[in-house]
């Protein structure tokens, strides 16, 4: 596998474009295209919210029910959630738009929103910027990042990736771009992610890779504890690389399998590093667990506890509050046969083991939590499953971000 330049249009037959709409936001680009020269195969995994955006709804449709997907028109500044029918007119005439422009099937575009919850879109300027983003489209790689700062909302960098593997000697490529910094927690989070491959791979197949992979990179990461009712992740794949069609069980399965884990576990640590008033990204890894699934609960009790995360924001060395977290988990295990440990860049300094702290150093401890990645360690002495976790520290500029998110 080789990480190359580019984003969501890096695979063979993909172009996008990101411009300004005016939707909400002044001075800044703010609608967004994927499309797909070939029509692709879609697999998709949405929020666990019962509250649900119109977008939502329409592209679980259309993944479901159209024979194929084209294109995905995406708006930043107003979620279109709680807007009622009205909300499902406006996916309905975006799609019907962007099919007269982009010359293809309404069926075949999906469509995602992001911003506020409540207001109607503004479909005059949405048709408009249809328009716009069809005659801006290219697979110049400066087009994908256009796209990628589109879809931001108070994300302070855009997020994309792209990377090589071979597959039956076909060199196949994955790109990505994803959006996300508040309102994020497993399950999924609170994002926009659209992952795109020139791969030949079935629905069967790209629908069982999306779900397994999504359960260890989205649903690992959280921010402040809020599920999003716009929460989208999304894969197409063309077919334009020409390999022979990827099989689960073959090693070209588990070479595309590992690019593509790689892309995504990528993109869930960039948006749990950049959440709101994030000066740090947390990894929890959890080792010798009994179960995959207990490694997954201890690991993400630990990044979600408010607690801790303002211990790393403060650099102090609070480990009880790491093991408060794993004991309110859910999953059992013997805190006096365990050990916790803080790893930095240069040094890995045990701070707990067997029911008491360690005589470890708190100038070590601070250093180590002064990082930009501070990483936690847990290993429970009961097994040999895994599971990491990914969160940030909770600052102050996050009470400030989300007090003045609507003006």
């Amino acid at each position: 596998m080789d990480i190359i330049t580019g984003g969501v249009n890096a695979p063979t037959g993909f172009e996008a474009a990101g411009i300004e709409a005016g939707i909400k936001y002044e001075n800044r680009k703010d609608m967004a295209v994927i499309f797909s020269q070939k029509p692709c195969v879609a697999a998709a995994v949405f929020t666990s919210n019962v509250v649900k955006a119109a977008p939502v709804k329409w592209d679980r449709k259309m993944i479901d029910e159209s024979p194929f997907v084209q294109a995905v028109i995406i708006n930043t500044g107003i979620a279109n959630a709680g807007t009622g029918e009205e909300g499902m007119r406006a996916c309905r005439e975006t799609a019907e738009a962007a099919s007269e422009c982009l010359g293809i099937p309404a069926n075949a575009v999906l469509v995602g929103s992001t911003g506020v919850i409540g207001p109607q879109l503004p479909m005059d300027r949405i048709k408009e910027g249809i328009k716009k983003l069809a005659a801006a489209k290219s697979h110049d790689s400066s087009n994908g990042t256009d796209a990628s700062k589109a879809i931001m909302t108070t994300d302070t960098v855009n997020k994309e990736i792209a990377v090589n593997v071979s597959i039956g000697g076909r060199t196949v490529t994955i790109g990505a771009m994803s959006k996300g910094s508040g309102m994020i927690h497993p399950n999924m989070c609170t994002m926009l992610s659209y992952v795109c491959t020139d791969a030949v791979i079935g629905k069967d197949t790209l629908e069982k890779l999306v779900r397994e992979t999504v359960t260890d990179t989205y649903n690992m990461i959280s921010v402040d504890g809020d599920t999003s009712t716009n929460d989208t992740f999304i894969a197409l794949a063309n077919g334009m690389a020409g390999n022979s069609e990827i099989v689960e069980g073959t090693a070209d399965y588990e070479a595309f399998k590992e690019a593509f884990r790689y892309v995504n576990e990528t993109q869930a640590k960039r948006l749990a590093g950049d959440g709101e008033g994030a000066q740090a990204l947390i990894e929890c890894r959890v080792v010798g667990a009994d179960t995959k699934e207990n490694a997954r609960i201890l690991a993400k009790s630990v990044i979600c506890s408010s607690l801790t995360k303002a211990a790393v924001f403060g650099h102090d060395a609070n480990w009880g509050r790491i093991l408060c977290a794993l004991g309110y988990s859910g999953a059992s295990f013997d805190p006096e046969h365990m050990e916790l440990y803080y790893e930095g860049d240069m040094n890995k300094l045990l701070i707990y083991r067997d029911g008491s702290g360690t005589d470890y150093s708190e100038e070590e401890a601070t250093k180590i939590l002064s990082e930009k990645e501070v990483r936690i360690i847990a290993d429970m002495k009961m097994g040999t499953e895994e599971a990491t976790a990914w969160g940030c520290d909770l600052t102050f500029d996050y009470v400030k971000i989300n007090a003045d998110y609507r003006s």
